[in-house]
């Protein structure tokens, strides 16, 4: 991890106000340290400047209290929502996404890009680009 830490991807004000231990298994963290090295990292080097991560790894308990899906990938420390600011500026980085052909499993647009959510599996990325 070049970029980013560990506890930037774990960081949940949700879990803090809550009480919610959201530390990740060996297996999130080995997912995370994919996710940047092969997305994260690379994205911020050709961006420039600073990404920030909204939401990264969330263990179950936090997961339902945020509202994910059941089968969300941040649960597998496999994803992480980011942004650089604003809807116009993670428009740009979203193109960036698309012109370094990251391997992403999915990035999605999110409401009208406010954030921008990346996933990464080792081996077996579908490079999906959606908008929610």
């Amino acid at each position: 991890m070049k970029h980013f830490t560990l506890r930037e991807l774990t960081r949940s004000e949700t879990a803090r106000r809550r009480g919610i231990d959201n530390t990740p298994p060996s297996s999130a963290v080995k997912a995370l340290n994919d996710l940047v090295d092969n997305v994260l990292d690379p994205l911020r080097d050709a961006w420039g400047g600073p990404i920030r991560v909204n939401s990264g790894y969330r263990c179950p308990e936090l997961n339902k209290a945020v509202g994910g899906t059941p089968y969300s990938q941040h649960q597998r420390g496999e994803a992480a929502d980011i942004t650089v600011g604003s809807p116009s500026r993670n428009r740009r980085l979203l193109a960036l996404i698309k012109k370094l052909d990251l391997p992403v499993d999915q990035c999605i647009d999110e409401k009208g890009c406010r954030w921008i959510h990346v996933s990464h599996r080792k081996g077996r990325n579908r490079r999906m680009y959606m908008k929610f």
